[in-house]
């Protein structure tokens, strides 16, 4: 099964997520991340055997995250994937204290993941065009109190991700 850490958004942030990527398929085109599906990776585990999922919960255990407010306030595009995303300018120090301590913790247990520098975005287009101009977004307030372990199960019409457990800090 394909697993990954995220935080995953309440509906009215993922109704103005929404919002944002429909003013941007206007001007980029491509396919839109269907609303139920937005969110933020933490960490990226890929192909993981049934085996080790408990394993990976309780690494997962170890780390926490103090409430805070995730401002998503720019958007961008990165050409070389053709990616059209929702970011924020600052990321709070709860959130890079969450992030170190889950990807330290699975390291700690030998649980493979993605070690990419960590990057705080939502993935709003794929296959986009790039824009002239990337528009200024109204910001979004995304109060975090939480994160998740999510699975991506492969459908004829695309990716649907479920959450397995939720951890809320």
């Amino acid at each position: 099964m394909r697993l990954f850490f995220a935080l995953w958004p309440d509906d009215a942030v993922r109704a103005e997520l929404a919002r944002w990527s429909r003013e941007l398929h206007a001007l980029c085109g491509g396919r839109t991340t269907r609303p139920e599906n937005l969110h933020v990776t933490l960490a990226f585990l890929g192909g993981v055997e049934d085996a080790r999922v408990a394993e990976i919960e309780r690494a997962a255990d170890t780390a926490g995250l103090r409430a805070c407010t995730l401002i998503l306030d720019r958007a961008g595009y990165w050409k070389h994937n053709r990616i059209a995303w929702a970011g924020a300018s600052l990321v709070p120090p709860e959130l890079a204290a969450l992030v170190s301590e889950l990807r330290g913790a699975l390291a700690k247990s030998r649980i493979g993941f993605d070690a990419k520098p960590f990057a705080s975005h939502v993935t709003l287009l794929r296959g986009a065009r790039e824009p002239r101009a990337m528009p200024a977004l109204a910001p979004v307030e995304w109060r975090l109190a939480g994160f998740a372990l999510v699975q991506s199960v492969t459908l004829p019409r695309g990716s649907r991700y479920e959450i397995r457990k939720s951890w809320k800090g």
